[in-house]
């Protein structure tokens, strides 16, 4: 018995450990739900654009409209920035990105460029709420 329980608080710990968080690309068409340990995307899943983040949650819906479109919000107590990366067919380039506002309120990004996916992490508790750089 202390074996198996032993060997599940590994497992757990692995699951959402440092090893497990990294960037989450997200592809033009797709949603993406997931949390955030240390700044970066844990326990990541695709899903339905139409979800809503439970507590502790962020959703994120990437698509094609005039250049590259992203939807994005974070059922989270607080503010984050974040980096986003337009993942290209010949290269990739760092976007701008607004701030990630609290409690489920919806951040709405767009770039001219064209891309097959956005590149997520380093998400950091944001100063003020809602503000673009």
């Amino acid at each position: 018995m202390r074996t198996s329980a032993t060997a599940l608080i590994f497992v757990s710990l692995l699951i959402v450990s440092p090893a497990a968080a990294k960037p989450i690309t997200v592809k033009t068409g797709e949603s993406w739900l997931f949390s955030l340990y240390r700044g970066e995307p844990v326990r990541a899943r695709k899903t339905n654009p139409k979800t809503k983040p439970s507590e502790g949650q962020v959703i994120v819906t990437v698509t094609s409209m005039m250049g590259t479109t992203m939807t994005i919000s974070s059922n989270n107590p607080v503010a984050y920035t974040y980096q986003a990366e337009l993942i290209g067919a010949a290269r990739t380039m760092t976007a701008r990105s607004c701030t990630l506002p609290a409690n489920s309120r919806l951040s709405f990004e767009h770039w001219p460029e064209k891309a097959i996916a956005v590149r997520l992490s380093q998400f950091r508790i944001a100063n003020k709420d809602g503000t673009c750089p």
